[in-house]
């Protein structure tokens, strides 16, 4: 008998991309119980919709992963959206989880949340050592409240709860929107449309300089389970693979898998973003024993085939 054999898990935002993989992954490790209601049933803004859906489904532990994401774009557009939105549901699913005797609370906070200047690899301990990135500081911050409360009930109450800061996702299932979606989907839809189109040119937002780094849906939902099980701290903890990578390594890798052998032309009169981003994933390792498993090519094949195919059976 696992662990997770006798759990009732509720999964805020199941139905999304991380979201369905934490909901499979707990299926699949024997959690008979999973829960992933949808936003149609229940507004988590909304506390008394809240309070309904705990005395529905009685949970042992919360994983809070519904949010407003999306790309720089999305972030410039709708901040206020993003802050208020996002604070509303995190703050008021954590308090509610605590006065409902819930057991335990997994809070899923973003890497948005470090400071646009934080020392690279980004450590737990410089969280607060500046101001997130402009373009995403209200999501970051938003987020990161649920860092802040999640230390003040453990403090005030004994409350067990956790904050999880899982670095930019990728994988098959993603959102590829390109209204809302993030750098590697949006690239790579870009390249594949372009050879499917016919076209010898692609545009990229911002000059190419900024890193970042990506962790596989599946290592991701992963993580997750085992800081659920296994963890029992406020500290904060990365969830990441520790490599770093160049926007304009990106392009280049997502062209050449995809045989995209145009130009690529970057335009620095759109926002870069932040300049660096590389988590230090020690913590994680040693806490809980999480490390990530996928490597990065292959991660980028399967998530390239996956929108080949999606893409194929639209037109169909």
């Amino acid at each position: 008998m696992t662990y997770w054999h006798n759990q009732r898990v509720l999964v805020t935002g199941g139905g999304g991309f991380l979201g369905g993989r934490v909901v499979e992954r707990l299926r699949s490790s024997g959690c008979r119980d999973v829960r992933a209601p949808r936003s149609s049933e229940y507004d988590l803004r909304n506390s008394v919709d809240i309070e309904r859906l705990y005395d529905s489904v009685r949970p042992t532990i919360v994983v809070h992963l519904a949010a407003v994401v999306g790309g720089i774009g999305a972030n410039r557009e709708r901040p206020a959206e993003f802050f208020y939105d996002n604070l509303l549901m995190g703050v008021q699913l954590l308090d509610r989880a605590w006065r409902a005797g819930i057991p335990k609370f997994v809070a899923i906070g973003t890497v948005c949340a470090y400071p646009k200047l934080a020392p690279v690899p980004f450590s737990e301990d410089d969280l607060w050592s500046g101001y997130p990135e402009e373009t995403n500081a209200a999501y970051g911050l938003a987020k990161k409240m649920l860092l802040v409360q999640s230390q003040a009930y453990r403090q005030q109450y004994g409350y067990n709860s956790i904050f999880l800061l899982p670095v930019n996702l990728y994988g098959p299932g993603d959102n590829f929107d390109p209204r809302s979606s993030h750098v590697i989907p949006a690239l790579i839809r870009k390249c594949v449309d372009a050879v499917e189109g016919g076209h010898q040119r692609i545009e990229v937002w911002g000059d190419g300089t900024p890193t970042r780094e990506f962790l596989y849906v599946d290592d991701a939902a992963e993580g997750i389970l085992l800081a659920a099980e296994h963890y029992d701290s406020s500290d904060p903890v990365n969830l990441g693979s520790g490599i770093e990578i160049s926007i304009a390594d990106l392009v280049h890798r997502i062209a050449k898998e995809v045989g995209f052998t145009g130009q690529i032309a970057f335009d620095p009169s759109k926002p870069n973003g932040q300049p660096r981003r590389q988590l230090d994933v020690r913590r994680a390792a040693e806490r809980f024993g999480f490390r990530a498993r996928t490597p990065f090519d292959e991660g980028l094949r399967k998530t390239v085939a996956w929108y080949r195919t999606i893409a194929r059976e639209r037109r169909s």
